[in-house]
């Protein structure tokens, strides 16, 4: 399994997801899962698989095991097809000699080892170069019968364990580039995920909102695609660990990457909309991304200020904190391929508030779901939770009932199944 992020090291859903797939494959007894991402940090939490880091494999070293023989014997051979360099010299140097069109050059350190950020910085699409150089490496010299890459970072790492080991892939898509992009569409990211897709021995979307994307937009046959949705990770709601508001005022929150796919926006002016109906109400918006400033900006130009947060990213127990002090929830996205956090807010007991263009929004029953661009309608949903209790608490019951069977044990089963088809085929 091939993956950009994993807990606690994550920048959104993708990372969640992941983790919750692999803990409810572990659970199924017949499964062994190791987990590639390009950097490992050392303080996951991997019970149940292995995990391993791209930056900690050397591009020279090999493993190899012979069989009935209890012992690994581990050597040191230069790749015919890769050359490492360390210094910017070195590479100038080498690159001068006359060598086979299919090598490749690959900058590492001076244990051999390639240095990844683990994050989504300029250097992206070269990293995404390099992960796909080791994970080459990585699927020589390991055993496996199946290959799984997660999102478009992944699957030029796929591809490549694909062609080495001959082995089936089937390629998670989590989002695509037109959910991220809103139609001004990188050419370069929307090239890599139409070749995961056509080499992809099988496709699992997150949604059946995803599959029709994968199809119109890619070309790809829905006889490939299967739908299967995310679940959630249990959590305890222990009495003595329940943060108290220290005030009488109702909190609406907004929780995730304040960009353009996840419509900020169009919650600031919902936003308006409730506070010149009432007052004792304060908005958060959690999170960060390029729209951030903007978003203090529009607060601003409405003279609302003093009723919003802007608590900047949060993770781990801070995001439990949050759901705990908040009283709706609200995920006005653009184009959301599942959106995983709804399903933390009910678990938490929250009322939620969805779009009708998000994934999730096709399996949830005890959810209100308006359209993101609908803010009169935003704010009616807002304003009826806040003041009518009956409302307000039927959700909160009703939709942790419903929540509560979302489990990731349940996914990983219709990953299994999609697993056997890729192997028939």
């Amino acid at each position: 399994m091939f993956g950009w992020e994993f807990p606690p090291h994550i920048s959104g859903g993708l990372g969640t997801a992941c983790y919750g797939l692999t803990k409810g494959l572990a659970e199924l007894n017949n499964m062994d899962v190791i987990f590639v991402v390009p950097k490992a940090f050392g303080d996951e939490d991997h019970s149940g698989m292995e995990l391993i880091g791209a930056n900690t494999v050397s591009i020279l070293k090999k493993e190899i095991q012979f069989e009935n023989i209890q012992k690994k014997l581990e050597y040191y051979e230069i790749d015919s097809q890769i050359i490492p360099y360390v210094g910017e010299d070195e590479f100038w140097e080498l690159k001068s000699g006359k060598y086979s069109k299919k090598l490749r050059f690959i900058k590492t350190d001076e244990g051999l080892k390639v240095d990844f950020s683990g994050e989504y910085g300029a250097n992206l699409l070269q990293e995404i170069r390099n992960y796909s150089i080791v994970s080459e490496l990585i699927s020589r010299n390991t055993t496996f019968d199946i290959i799984h890459a997660h999102d478009w970072l992944a699957y030029p790492a796929g591809i490549a364990a694909k062609k080495i080991s001959g082995k089936p892939l089937v390629i998670h898509v989590h989002a695509t580039e037109f959910d991220r992009s809103g139609g001004e569409v990188n050419p370069k990211v929307y090239a890599i995920e139409r070749e995961g897709m056509e080499m992809a021995d099988k496709i699992i979307a997150v949604s059946n909102f995803t599959k029709k994307i994968i199809v119109e937009k890619y070309d790809i046959s829905p006889d490939k695609i299967t739908t299967v949705y995310n679940a959630v990770e249990p959590v305890s709601n222990k009495e003595s660990t329940i943060t108290r508001k220290g005030t009488n005022e109702k909190v609406v929150t907004f929780l995730g990457r304040i960009t353009m796919q996840k419509g900020p926006e169009y919650f600031i002016e919902a936003a308006n909309l409730v506070l010149k109906k009432m007052d004792k109400v304060k908005f958060v918006m959690a999170g960060s991304g390029d729209m951030m400033n903007a978003m203090i900006v529009r607060t601003a130009e409405l003279g609302i200020s003093d009723h919003f947060y802007f608590t900047g990213f949060l993770k781990g127990n801070d995001v439990q904190e949050m759901f705990n002090l908040t009283d709706v929830f609200v995920m006005p996205s653009v184009s959301e391929p599942f959106g995983i956090v709804p399903l933390e807010a009910m678990q938490s007991k929250v009322p939620v508030i969805i779009s009708n263009q998000s994934g999730v929004s096709e399996i949830l029953e005890h959810a209100i779901k308006i359209d993101f661009w609908d803010t009169y309608a935003m704010a009616d949903a807002i304003y009826g939770l806040l003041n009518y209790p009956a409302l307000s608490e039927l959700f909160k019951e009703e939709g942790k009932i419903e929540v509560d069977n979302l489990k990731w044990v349940n996914s990983a089963k219709k990953v299994c199944e999609v697993y056997e088809s890729a192997l028939k085929i």
